[in-house]
């Protein structure tokens, strides 16, 4: 064993001491969808019927829930309303998500002492805003849960990492007990780095939400080679389109879908190959009127690539 591989193969080790065992995990049952299909994502708190009725006008059959505006508001009687309403259109919803509470700064600047896990100062109220999520979404019957974990240091020797490690893996087994996945969603961190942490907390349930645009608004990857890297553990998509960031404080720019550099055909080929079934998620982050007009332009696009993916 060279030098590297013994300080790299320590480090995991160093982690990892004194954790729990890994337990078996029952997987969900996947969402009754066909392969790769479409669906919205949405934030339902204010005026949940108007939003979820949206979904269904526009024709789709599943959503994404960004839940937000709930967190310690995750009532019994919350759950029941909007399991109603999804049944009343005929709606699926596949994963939720709560990336709060603040502050959140979405830069380069603040954004790596106040994004998802990794800040101390916000860490315990997030950890605790991710059970509540988790609790919800058993009680709708959702079987995943996704975050931002944040700025992950690339150093695994940074004081910050096995933290970060602790923490992921604290949310992680709370999902892991209400029989969920736990999903980090790409951004902040390299594909490499996300693939370093699952390897390290070590939870069979622990995964990946992959968005396409954020690999490159943070200038970490080409969502095609993130794939590569991570694909196999991905188990949901946000469909999003950017560029790469220009100005080194802030994020690239989010575009309409077929405006930016991401390689939609590649990376869903990419993940069919891998045997990827889960829903494709339009996030488009404009609002009111012009955010309806582009997710339907947006929905015909890769609704055009997904019948060729999938043929």
């Amino acid at each position: 064993m060279d030098r590297r591989t013994f300080l790299g193969t320590a480090a995991a080790a160093a982690i990892t001491t004194g954790l729990h065992p890994i337990p078996a995990f029952a997987e969900p049952d996947p969402p009754k969808l066909k392969p790769m299909e479409l669906g919205l994502l949405i934030s339902p708190f204010g005026a949940p019927e108007a939003t979820i009725k949206r979904v269904h006008d526009m024709g789709f059959s599943n959503c994404f829930l960004s839940l937000d505006g709930y967190i310690n508001k995750f009532t019994a009687d919350a759950a029941k309303e909007i399991a109603d309403l999804l049944g009343k259109y005929q709606l699926i919803a596949t994963t939720v998500e709560v990336v709060g509470p603040g502050p959140l700064e979405w830069n380069f600047m603040q954004g790596p002492s106040t994004i998802g896990l990794v800040p101390p100062k916000t860490r315990a109220a997030r950890i605790d805003a991710l059970r509540q999520v988790s609790d919800f979404a058993k009680l709708l019957g959702i079987g995943q849960v996704q975050t931002h974990c944040g700025f992950i240091p690339e150093d695994p020797t940074d004081a910050l990492y096995p933290q970060a490690v602790a923490a992921i893996r604290t949310v992680a087994e709370h999902c892991h007990a209400n029989g969920q996945y736990f999903l980090m969603e790409t951004g902040q961190e390299t594909p490499t780095t996300m693939s370093r942490m699952i390897r390290d907390a070590n939870l069979p349930n622990l995964a990946v939400g992959l968005d396409t645009a954020n690999l490159i608004l943070y200038g970490k990857a080409n969502p095609v080679d993130a794939v590569d890297i991570i694909g196999t553990h991905v188990r949901s998509v946000h469909a999003k389109d950017g560029k790469w960031p220009t100005d080194p404080s802030k994020l690239g720019e989010e575009v309409l879908i077929g405006q930016g550099l991401v390689d939609f055909k590649t990376v869903f080929t990419k993940l069919h190959k891998l045997g990827y079934t889960g829903a494709v998620t339009i996030e488009r982050e404009t609002s009111g009127p012009q955010q309806i007009a582009d997710v339907k332009n947006e929905k015909m696009y890769l609704q055009r690539i997904l019948d060729k993916v999938l043929a």
